[in-house]
């Protein structure tokens, strides 16, 4: 009697804890902690070898030139197809996403375009590419925050890491 009864209650308390479920709340967490864990570590990669030739770190052209033709371009190149091959389920995870894909996309052709700069020795470039990275930041920020804000809404926790370059 308790096996019949124990057989005809517990797919019961399957399909209404399934009920439950929040489909966002999965996928983000699927999303932020298995399909990016690539993309993120590529992108460090490409941002910390930027960081090391620019701003203050900055030494010579030369120097940045090789950084971003053999490790920065090449390692972003692959985190941005790293990016457009993240499998997402729910739309409004997916509409986050585009804007950290934008973000990218705009970053990496700011990269291409100190590269031909230095190539010409052209400041015009540089001033453009400057423009695009700042532009580019502020799409990052624009994904990092709905993120924490789609975390919110679902009750998902994570530890306090950023998920976004820092350029």
């Amino acid at each position: 009697m308790k096996k019949v009864i124990l057989c005809t209650i517990l797919p019961i308390i399957f399909v209404l804890s399934a009920c439950f479920s929040d489909p966002i709340q999965d996928d983000l967490m699927n999303y932020v902690n298995k399909e990016m864990t690539a993309a993120f570590e590529l992108e460090a990669t490409a941002v910390t070898a930027y960081d090391q030739v620019s701003g203050i770190n900055y030494t010579d052209d030369v120097t940045m030139y090789d950084a971003l033709v053999l490790t920065v371009i090449p390692t972003y190149n692959e985190f941005i197809k790293e990016l457009n091959t993240v499998p997402i389920d729910t739309e409004e995870l997916r509409e986050i996403h585009e804007i950290y894909i934008e973000g990218a996309d705009l970053q990496y052709n700011a990269f291409v375009k100190i590269v031909r700069a230095l190539e010409t020795q052209d400041p015009l470039l540089i001033e453009e590419a400057n423009g695009m990275l700042e532009e580019a930041r502020s799409l990052l920020r624009e994904y990092q925050n709905e993120i924490d804000k789609l975390a919110k809404e679902h009750d998902v926790e994570w530890e306090e890491k950023d998920t976004t370059s820092s350029l």
